[in-house]
């Protein structure tokens, strides 16, 4: 972080014919953001300033940078990382703002890892056009954990003030979900996101309900039996270790009673089953969250929306809520880690001889 403990964030720009540029030219433009973080956007100055002019923006005086800079404090540091004369289509799908999309993130996550930012807050991407020869994953979530590599577990979590939902299963078809549901997916799956709901969102004693699979969470073995079979099992195993996690619960009944309001999170099983009701509740106020991770990375909750690009209409709440968690994460992760990193030693006073101590930890 920067002496003044300013924040540096790095924003890819996803894809450039959506409404990527149009939130965070919109989000940015709150003077008093500068003072909570340092920008550095990966991206074209070009296509900003398309996208300014064309939408009637206010204009933000974007300084241009070269990766692994030092960047500056009270400016919006520029990273160009395309061709300037990549063709702009708002609302069009092509090979093009696929390629510029992977270039930015691909930028972006180099400074994070090399340090030179201390997060990163990525635009949304088309998962077609990005796929190359380096990218060949269904979503960021999955590409990030293969940066971290296999001492890391990623996990997805939609976030909003009134809700926490996080996934067992992400981008894969709602046809191999029941196969890779077992006792150990759904367990790691609470231990990580008592662990996040921890260190990320500093709830210190997390209360996590956890859906069911099938339709009335299988009444039983009549509609299934993933639950007794697995997920209750995965749940007997977390209480087991002292993680306060509830269920398994219908889906449907749960949110429509509002029942989720009495848990700090809740864990589907799939991607639908929990972003679907939080979309409802939440949609344009909700983040998307990549926990597990050695690095901090949040995102808007919405995708690239070709349907308004270049139209002026597209919400940027949003994107300036993934800003704000992106700093709270930080901070909160910082918090947790300087509270856990001393605790008090294990000692044992042997009470047949005047003040004797004998430390049990090992230590000196």
């Amino acid at each position: 972080m920067s002496d003044n403990n300013k924040i540096k964030i790095a924003f890819s720009h996803g894809d450039i014919n959506g409404i990527g540029y149009e939130v965070l030219l919109k989000a940015l433009e709150d003077p008093q953001l500068l003072d909570l973080i340092t920008p550095v956007i990966y991206g074209s100055g070009r296509v900003a300033g398309f996208y300014r002019k064309c939408l009637d923006l206010p204009a933000l005086q974007l300084v241009t940078r070269n990766a692994g800079d030092q960047f500056e404090d009270n400016i919006y540091n520029l990273v160009n990382v395309v061709d300037e004369d990549l063709k702009i289509e708002p609302g069009q799908e092509t090979q093009a703002a696929g390629q510029a999309s992977l270039a930015s993130l691909e930028a972006a996550m180099t400074d994070l890892k090399n340090g030179n930012v201390d997060a990163i807050v990525t635009a949304p991407i088309n998962k077609h056009n990005i796929q190359s020869a380096t990218f060949h994953f269904p979503g960021h979530t999955e590409y990030l954990q293969a940066i971290a590599g296999n001492d890391y577990k990623a996990l997805m979590i939609l976030a909003c003030e009134r809700l926490r939902v996080a996934l067992v299963t992400t981008h894969i078809p709602v046809a191999k979900v029941a196969q890779l549901l077992t006792v150990d997916s759904v367990f790691e799956k609470i231990e990580q996101f008592n662990s996040a709901l921890r260190r990320d969102f500093g709830v210190v004693r997390p209360r996590i309900a956890v859906l069911g699979l099938n339709p009335h969470a299988g009444d039983e073995g009549v509609i299934g039996n993933e639950e007794k079979e697995v997920i209750i099992p995965a749940i007997e195993r977390a209480r087991e270790k002292k993680i306060e996690a509830y269920g398994p619960y219908a889906a449907d009944g749960f949110f429509g009673s509002g029942a989720y309001k009495h848990f700090d999170g809740v864990l589907a099983m799939y991607h639908d089953q929990g972003l679907i009701p939080f979309k409802t509740i939440a949609m344009g106020q909700g983040v998307n969250i990549t926990s597990g991770l050695p690095f901090v990375r949040t995102s808007p909750d919405h995708g690239t929306a070709y349907d308004i690009a270049g139209k002026g209409v597209a919400d940027a709440g949003s994107m300036r809520q993934a800003i704000y968690a992106a700093c709270d994460i930080i901070r909160n992760r910082r918090r947790f880690d300087e509270m856990t990193a001393n605790p008090l030693r294990k000692q044992y006073f042997d009470k047949s001889k005047d003040n004797v101590v004998l430390d049990l930890t090992g230590d000196s």
